[in-house]
């Protein structure tokens, strides 16, 4: 049986339906025609060659969830519960320029950066669903080259291991990183960027309040929207 999805939040056109019509990178293309994204094939053989590495057959698929896949996840689940990444600390890392910016203003995207650790969300995919549930999130989360996917262990709040999971993790490599940003520049980019999928002001704050809902603090993202909320009150 599948599990009730979060209560949703603004989720700014990005739904299931979108993502099996192909329209999130057909949006993309039409509004930012020199982003480069993966095509049909280079995304099936990606998630392919992720799944030939699959350490646990037979018992479906955890999905490690840190940022909007918490809210929006847009993908039928059985279960979904509260797991510890080590080794990886969730990071507004990824710009933009247009789910959730432009040119002008690249909007800021969390990905999992190396070192710490990052409390979020397992999701089980069913083993009878995996096929058909990981294209639908290879076509969200891997439109472009800007994560690098990994089968990470995770666990318990307690210590207790859950096996390995499906974790976005930064491309450092990628085009789109942005590890240097100053500080103000990412308070402005949170604070005004705003793309086909809504603004960054809205992607944060769902995250935020996601992760409120599971019991999950994280001071981070406490100390950016709070700034953001500054500036958008001041300008």
């Amino acid at each position: 049986m599948t599990v009730p999805q979060p209560p949703p939040f603004e989720c700014g056109g990005l739904t299931r339906d979108m993502l099996l019509a192909g329209g999130l990178a057909a949006a993309i293309r039409k509004s930012q025609p020199d982003v480069v994204l993966l095509t049909d094939e280079q995304r099936r053989a990606n998630l392919a060659a992720l799944l030939a590495e699959r350490p646990d057959h037979g018992r479906g698929v955890l999905v490690f969830a840190y940022g909007s896949l918490i809210w929006n996840p847009a993908i039928h689940i059985t279960d979904r519960r509260l797991a510890r990444l080590d080794g990886w600390h969730r990071s507004f890392c990824l710009a933009t320029k247009a789910g959730r910016g432009d040119a002008a203003t690249p909007g800021m995207l969390l990905g999992l950066e190396p070192g710490g650790e990052c409390v979020g969300a397992v999701l089980h995919v069913a083993e009878a669903d995996v096929e058909s549930e990981l294209d639908i999130l290879w076509r969200r989360e891997m439109v472009g080259a800007g994560y690098v996917p990994r089968w990470l262990p995770v666990s318990s709040l307690d210590g207790q291991a859950l096996g390995s999971a499906i974790a976005f993790t930064i491309n450092q490599a990628g085009p789109n990183y942005a590890c240097n940003l100053a500080h103000a520049e990412l308070v402005r980019r949170l604070s005004d960027a705003r793309g086909l999928l809504g603004t960054n002001w809205d992607y944060l704050a769902n995250t935020r309040e996601g992760l409120r809902r599971m019991g999950i603090a994280d001071e981070m993202l406490d100390h950016l929207a709070a700034e953001v909320e500054a500036r958008r009150g001041n300008v």
